[in-house]
């Protein structure tokens, strides 16, 4: 989800950046364009860095599969003399 977020930051960063010509009083777009694709660059590198790391440190799985020792239906009880 973290890819998308920041897949999204960087599309709309662009989008200022490049395709708006309009201004805006007090707000150069242009500024808020770049300041988008950064964040949105730096946070996509950090989350492609930590998705590798979590699945560096897992290993293979291994799968032990146990038996269920076979129990008897009835129980015969002897008893001895008296």
């Amino acid at each position: 989800m973290a890819s998308g977020i920041s897949i999204f930051l960087i599309a709309v960063g662009a989008i200022l950046y490049f395709a708006v010509s309009k201004t805006v009083d007090g707000l150069a777009l242009d500024t808020v364009g770049v300041i988008l694709m950064i964040v949105g660059t730096a946070s996509l590198v950090i989350s492609l860095v930590m998705a590798a790391t979590t699945r560096a440190r897992t290993g293979p799985t291994t799968a032990v599969q146990t038996t269920i020792p076979a129990q008897s239906a009835t129980t015969v009880v002897q008893e001895g003399p008296r």
